[in-house]
């Protein structure tokens, strides 16, 4: 079942550049809904995760370098979180369905943080969900037994309680700004 989304841009190829604007600029809607399969082989949707703090990744599992250094920041900080890190749910949505699978991704997300959700779903599901979240993302082949790379932005985008964007951190981020940004967020849940 593909899911539309109301804030879908025209199915137009957009630079990264014009993404990236959207984003850091909060130009545009970013975030929606979405029905994919996580990594233990169950429909989840955006809304299963409402009342957490949702810090989403999207990459792919023989990505060589940002995604694994990005992934061991956020398992990081959610050591650094102590008990606040049950307040915060990390979701890896992979940009290549094709062989992100979830018998593999259930060994990959694992070895990162035992909280850390894998998601994955049909091609056609995985380029809606990254629309919505305005991620720029393009296959390059390349010789060798992978055959092609992705060329991806590299955010980690932070949705409130609500399932609504509030914001991002670039890539890179380490694991104790992730922490404060977090804690930011959960301390404005807790004054409410």
């Amino acid at each position: 079942m593909t899911v539309a989304f109301a804030a879908d841009p025209p199915p137009t190829k957009r630079s990264a550049a014009e993404l990236m604007d959207a984003v850091m600029w909060n130009r545009e809607p970013v975030g929606g809904p979405f029905r994919l399969t996580d990594h233990q082989g169950r429909v989840r949707r955006d809304t299963d995760f409402r009342g957490k703090l949702m810090l989403v990744y999207f990459g792919y599992t023989t990505c060589p370098d940002i995604c694994p250094t990005d992934l061991y920041q956020i398992s990081q900080a959610m050591h650094l979180l102590g008990t606040s890190a049950s307040e915060v749910v990390p979701i890896f949505i992979t940009l290549d369905p094709k062989r992100d699978t979830v018998k593999l991704l259930s060994a990959y997300v694992p070895s990162f943080h035992p909280q850390i959700v894998g998601l994955t779903g049909s091609e056609t599901d995985i380029r809606h969900v990254a629309r919505a979240y305005r991620v720029f993302h393009e296959k390059v082949p390349v010789s060798g037994w992978l055959r092609y790379t992705i060329d991806h932005s590299a955010f980690i985008y932070v949705m409130g309680v609500d399932g609504r964007y509030v914001g991002f951190l670039p890539p890179g981020t380490d694991a104790t700004r992730i922490v404060d940004v977090a804690r930011s967020f959960l301390g404005a849940k807790s004054s409410n």
